[in-house]
């Protein structure tokens, strides 16, 4: 056990300082960083591992204290272990000292909310297998024609233009329609709920009305499911056994459509962004020796859609990485950090292709439910973008691309590229980028195609005239061979016919035939 002074409830300033080469303006009291005040999170969480090893002390907004999670192993035990590590915000410390107030810009991610992901035990089981049940009735074969029907009219509005942002034009719609369909509410998709979406979860000081909007369109769909069943998930989910309330529907469907929502427009960005960046990724997919899930997953490694998720809190004292934890502590579950551990990564280069044990889905008991709707949607839309596209490059220099960072993720704000124009296509098609070849005219094995002359070419005489009787093939008639007259009486030796030739004449030749040779053409059926 580490001393009371790890905790990161103490302030003591004389505790720590601040790591060599960080700016001052990001530590607060206790010596402790601000994890929002990070110009780059990345190389906050190397420094903060090399300092305090695999679980850290850090502030979140308003200087409340977190503790950040940083090792592979360490994230698996804290969500594997519900006897001492739960979701239930209502028991964090902070907020029951009233620290964190009610206009906290992570208030959305942190307040308690009758969801599966924040309940323990019976209760987590009955709202969670609500959720599975209704994810249960998706049939992922129409789903995932239903994404490439999405991204061939998402495409057709700049496939003419030859060039576009493959972030404001594509990842950040791409995710949002598909859901809206898988919801129940394809009238509602358009460009205020993306921004809606996306503002929410930047923890901005608009998130908290933006987070409003999209719960006030959600609520609209669930009253409108409780009087008009339909085949949607959204119904499904009403309907389920469990009996959720309103309140509970709602919030299940805000979780999936954030978590969702959020993990695939950034795996979408990110995956593009490497096969435009890394001409080895490129070569790889183009050459066969990966497919796009392949691809994906080694995206879901080097880049997870969510760098942290907040929050797990500690129902006991205990101890984690080294660190002492006491009850009421809160902790932030970092896939981002701990998919680069250096115990598990020790070359970062190295293939992860076929390795599904990344964090960036979570796991146990809380592990996103909506990870193969993110999946399908980011397979099925790199795969037919590229295939519309094939000679999209980026139209910038790698270094010149820019991400907006928090502390939930990191998002690429714009991905400019160029390609030929192309035409759009019908939604109803298969997604092709060549013309499809003309029918072949019939024509059986072994005959050669005739190559007729077109008729003004030919003489006058030879055209076909209007009225004219059709012309009739020339039939010739077979002229029997021609045999020379029998000479009476044996012929001396020396007047013998000629050595036999064995070469069959051909029609009208006129050459006298001996006995001999007259007798092998019998004898050859002649």
């Amino acid at each position: 056990m580490t001393p009371d002074s790890h905790s990161p409830t103490d302030t003591d300033a004389s505790r720590v300082g601040p790591p060599p080469g960080c700016p001052a303006h990001g530590v607060g009291p206790g010596g402790l960083h601000r994890l929002h005040e990070a110009a780059d999170l990345r190389e906050l969480y190397e420094d903060l591992r090399a300092e305090h090893g695999p679980v850290a002390p850090a502030l979140l907004h308003d200087d409340v204290p977190i503790w950040v999670v940083l090792g592979h192993a360490e994230n698996l035990h804290m969500v594997r272990t519900p006897h001492q590590f739960c979701r239930d915000s209502r028991i964090w410390t902070p907020l029951r000292d009233g620290l964190v107030k009610p206009d906290h810009p992570l208030m959305p991610h942190i307040a308690w909310q009758p969801i599966c992901s924040h309940a323990e035990g019976d209760e987590h089981k009955r709202l969670r297998g609500a959720v599975m049940g209704a994810m249960s009735t998706i049939d992922f074969r129409n789903l995932r024609r239903y994404i490439n029907r999405s991204t061939q009219v998402i495409v057709n509005r700049f496939c003419e233009v030859g060039e576009a942002d493959l972030v404001g034009q594509f990842a950040e719609h791409l995710p949002m329609a598909v859901l809206c369909q898988i919801f129940g509410m394809p009238d509602e998709y358009n460009d205020r709920l993306v921004e809606a979406a996306r503002d929410a979860l930047k923890g901005t000081q608009t998130a908290i009305a933006s987070h409003s909007y999209v719960m006030d369109t959600l609520s609209r769909l669930t009253a409108r499911r409780r009087v008009e069943p339909a085949e949607d998930f959204a119904t499904h989910l009403i309907s389920h056994p469990a009996r959720l309330t309103d309140d509970e529907v709602r919030e299940h469907l805000r979780l999936v459509l954030f978590a969702a929502y959020e993990a695939t427009a950034n795996l979408l960005s990110n995956v593009l962004r490497t096969v435009l960046t890394d001409p080895r990724f490129r070569a790889q997919l183009s050459g066969g020796n990966m497919t796009v899930p392949e691809a994906v997953e080694q995206s879901l490694w080097d880049e997870p859609p969510f760098s942290t998720v907040l929050g797990y809190f500690a129902k006991q004292d205990t101890e984690l990485g080294g660190q002492r934890i006491r009850q009421g502590d809160g902790l932030l579950f970092a896939p981002a950090p701990a998919n680069v551990d250096p115990r598990v990564r020790p070359d970062l280069t190295a293939n992860m292709m076929g390795n599904r044990s990344h964090l960036a889905f979570g796991g146990g008991a809380h592990e996103c439910p909506g990870q193969d709707i993110g999946r399908s949607i980011a397979d099925v839309g790199v795969d037919a973008l590229l295939l519309r596209l094939p000679d999209v490059e980026l139209a910038c220099d790698e270094d010149e691309l820019r991400w907006t960072e928090s502390i939930a993720s990191r998002h690429l704000t714009s991905m400019p590229v160029h390609f030929a124009p192309q035409p759009p296509q019908d939604i109803t098609e298969d997604p092709h980028h060549t013309p499809v070849p003309p029918p072949r005219t019939a024509w059986h094995i072994g005959t050669v195609p005739s190559t007729s002359l077109p008729t003004a070419s030919l003489p006058t005489a030879l055209q076909h005239q209007p009225g004219a009787p059709e012309p009739q093939p020339f039939a010739r008639e077979p002229q029997p061979l021609a045999q020379p007259p029998l000479t009476p009486g044996p012929q001396p030796f020396a007047q013998q016919p000629a050595p036999v030739q064995t070469q069959v004449p051909g029609p009208g030749t006129d050459r006298p035939k001996g006995a001999w040779q007259r007798f092998l053409l019998w004898w050859r059926g002649y």
